[in-house]
């Protein structure tokens, strides 16, 4: 399968739409994986639909293949700058390359680093115990392995 060719041909069947292709996977036995997102968000209906309209633009008959289409879940990592933008101001878990995870709240983002708010505990001059104090860090997107969208369900 020509992943070109199948590139154009997703995105021809996204247009008009806030959705758009996360990742396009062709495996040699045209095992084909298409993940998509939405700025707002994506329906199994959005799913099947997309799945037929790509599916529609091929000629089984030529070339066989396998589809599978879905969306980005959570708990899934960002891939694109697109779905950063779209979590500004909701929680999301932030593990950076040295290994430390941060649960925080997503402020910032531009194409460079992501700025993140969380609060923490400080010993702070004057007070016998520690208090909660808010962080507000900047990480450059070579210092972080991976983010996801974080739910807290209380």
């Amino acid at each position: 399968m020509d992943i070109e060719k199948l590139r154009q041909v997703a995105e021809v069947a996204l247009e008009g739409t806030d959705r758009f292709i996360v990742d396009l996977k062709c495996s040699p036995a045209n095992e084909i994986e298409i993940v998509i997102d939405a700025d707002s968000a994506v329906d199994l209906d959005a799913c099947v639909a997309f799945s037929r309209a790509v599916e529609s633009a091929f000629d089984r008959e030529v070339e066989d293949f396998e589809l599978t289409v879905y969306s980005a879940g959570v708990g899934q990592p960002l891939k694109l700058l697109r779905q950063y933008y779209k979590l500004i101001g909701k929680s999301v878990e932030v593990l950076l390359c040295s290994g430390v995870k941060i649960l925080a709240t997503l402020k910032e983002v531009d194409p460079t680093a992501i700025t993140i708010t969380y609060t923490e505990r400080k010993a702070v001059d004057g007070k016998k115990r520690k208090v909660e104090v808010e962080v507000v860090e900047s990480y450059t997107f070579d210092q972080i392995k991976a983010v996801k969208e974080y739910l807290e369900f209380k």
